[in-house]
């Protein structure tokens, strides 16, 4: 019997026809200007990606294999959800982590820090089944000591060592690079690292007692290409010393556990867990281990709090939300969304139960853990998987020809390398290229969170012998302007006012006060828009009538030179006048008064700084 090919009526198309198409239709402007993005990871990213793209890409023909690319499992695409706690006093810490663990976490962090005693752990640890959950201990003063307790613990209530997974964040990287020491020297606290694995590595078999906490560089502004290069060269750092002081290649990365930060870039991001999967399974192939098993990276991955903001909190949500899809469609071992409100509050029981449960529908609604590597095939993800990998691998390559991770630290290279980084995204997310909702665009004009906070900052000692890499949100540079309009409002009964003068061509007008309305809404000022005035001169009295310390000409190109000589005339001295849009010619506008013009490569942060500074004296 003929079988008719579906689709057959569609012939196949080359890609140099597709290409033909797309230059008729650029009708002579740049390909590669127009279309291809050139991404902050050191490669281009093209519009489109066929089949013929994969040919130079290296990826494992199925899971479960070799270098990892798509993962260790062979059967379903299944995570950990984890919660993490960190707080200090004990018994919230229990109750929040107690009740997570009975609506839907299998797996939570606790806090440590406090712990001194084995009454203090029975407290920390009380009606969580531990065969059932598992449990991170974090933030420890004496990683020994608190393993000692908790061992004691397991002991006590019978509950069978076997049975129990989990880890401690051991990691004196991580340590140094917060507080420009180490725990103690580098060697002493691998020393420490060592007995951790020699004590409890047979008696614990289910749990990890290193740590590389990746996300740090994440969270204080690297990219992901800094942040998986560097990683690799943390983890040798670990590698390297721990063999050298005879521990077995095979119990030490089989106990590791890789932190890495999860953005909002949806596709670079499942891309990133994929390249690090593979960029792993090579490193640790470079030790010579015995187990294959050894060569597949556990990879928890932490939603980015780089990227969460104050005001319109909730869209906080909608970024963890599709970072968490990004996590697991990049197949995470586990994952740990964060509070929506982490930004100006503790951990509640709220913010904790939606947290929890943007993960618990991920996997029972959303189904996706149902699918192993549900990204593969996607010419797109392929390649960026490839790009990233190639990228990370040189910073992992040059980093080790200057001496490796510890060496670069102390001299400060690291640090320089993620401050480069973090300076060019606050400079777009000043000029707007890195869009925060809520934050530098669209923002709720009536929004009021002074009275909200309550301050979750983290707390550094002053820099040590070395320069340190600190985590901050991107929101805070605006947020902090605003939180001044809020603080003037409550001592003067009033908000600064901003007056849309807008006159002329329809269209125009209006979109030149949309955007208006979002720049200085950045502040939370009070903005008055109009339906339009006749002319220049009666927008310019209803300006003063309404007593605004800005008023804004908005209007067409054509049409301004007019509005300006008509209004400015009235307007100078007694009110700041701010033309929107970019003037051929300011010189001009500038004579008449004109102080600012505000536009689409505007420094929006620098500009809303500099009026900040002149109204709130």
């Amino acid at each position: 019997m003929d079988r008719e090919k579906l689709f057959s009526e569609f012939p196949a198309v080359s890609t140099q026809e597709w290409m033909d198409a797309i230059i008729k239709d650029l009708k002579g402007a740049d390909f590669n200007k127009k279309l291809v993005w050139k991404t902050d990871e050191g490669f281009d990213v093209n519009p489109f990606y066929r089949a013929d793209d994969l040919e130079n890409v290296v990826h494992a023909d199925v899971p479960g294999r070799f270098p990892y690319v798509r993962g260790n499992k062979t059967e379903g695409n299944d995570w950990e959800i984890r919660q993490d706690f960190r707080i200090a006093d004990i018994d919230t810490c229990n109750r929040m982590a107690a009740e997570a663990a009975v609506k839907g976490a299998e797996s939570v962090g606790v806090c440590v820090k406090d712990v001194q005693s084995l009454s203090q752990m029975e407290r920390l640890l009380a009606g969580i089944d531990l065969t059932r959950t598992a449990v991170h201990l974090l933030g420890s003063v004496d990683y020994a000591a608190t393993l000692k307790l908790f061992v004691e613990y397991l002991r006590k209530n019978r509950i069978k060592a076997d049975k129990v997974r989990g880890s401690v964040d051991f990691d004196p990287l991580c340590h140094a690079l917060l507080h420009g020491n180490y725990y103690r020297t580098l060697d002493a606290d691998m020393d420490e690292a060592a007995a951790l694995f020699r004590q409890y590595a047979e008696e614990l078999p289910l749990f990890r007692f290193l740590s590389i906490h990746a996300d740090l560089l994440h969270e204080a502004g690297g990219y992901n290409v800094q942040e998986l290069g560097f990683a690799l060269n943390w983890a040798v750092e670990y590698f390297s010393r721990l063999t050298d002081k005879g521990l077995d290649m095979d119990l030490i990365a089989g106990r590791t556990t890789l932190v890495l930060g999860i953005g909002s870039d949806y596709f670079m991001e499942m891309a990133k867990l994929r390249a690090a999967r593979m960029l792993w399974a090579y490193m640790v192939q470079g030790f010579g281990p015995v187990k294959e098993s050894s060569k597949v990276a556990f990879v928890h991955a932490t939603v980015s709090s780089w990227n969460k903001s104050v005001y319109d909190p909730y869209v906080n949500l909608l970024r963890s939300a599709t970072e968490a899809m990004s996590a697991a469609l990049g197949g995470a071992d586990s994952i740990h969304v964060s509070d929506f409100s982490e930004a100006f509050r503790p951990s509640d029981d709220f913010s904790a139960r939606i947290a929890r449960n943007q993960q618990i529908i991920l996997k029972e609604e959303s189904f996706f853990n149902r699918i192993v590597d549900p990204a593969a095939g996607s010419y797109y993800i392929e390649n960026l998987t490839a790009n990233l990998a190639g990228e990370a691998w040189k910073l992992f390559l040059d980093t080790e020809s200057k001496g490796g991770f510890a060496a670069c630290y102390e001299k400060g290279l690291v640090q320089d390398k993620i401050a480069e980084c973090a300076a060019k995204r606050n400079a777009d997310l000043a000029k707007r290229k890195i869009v925060l909702t809520g934050v530098n665009q669209f923002p709720n004009l009536n929004e009021q969170e002074a009275e909200n906070i309550r301050s979750t900052a983290r707390e550094f000692a002053k820099e040590g012998d070395f320069k340190t890499i600190r985590p901050y949100r991107a929101a805070q540079a605006f947020e902090e302007l605003r939180l001044q309009t809020e603080a003037f409002a409550k001592k003067n009964g009033r908000r600064p006012k901003v007056f849309l003068l807008t006159c002329g061509n329809l269209a125009m007008r209006k979109a030149r006060a949309g955007f208006a309305t979002n720049f200085f809404g950045c502040l939370g000022y009070e903005i008055v828009d109009n339906a339009g005035f006749k002319d220049g001169e009666e927008g310019a009295k209803a300006a003063l009538e309404s007593k605004a310390e800005i008023t804004v000409l908005c209007s067409s190109d054509e049409e301004y030179a007019a509005l300006a000589a008509q209004a400015c005339p009235l307007l100078k001295g007694k009110t700041h006048i701010v033309y929107a849009g970019a003037a051929q010619d300011e010189e001009p506008f500038r004579a008449l008064g004109v102080e600012c013009f505000i536009h689409v490569r505007s420094n929006v942060l620098e500009t809303l700084r500099s009026f900040q500074q002149s109204l709130m004296k």
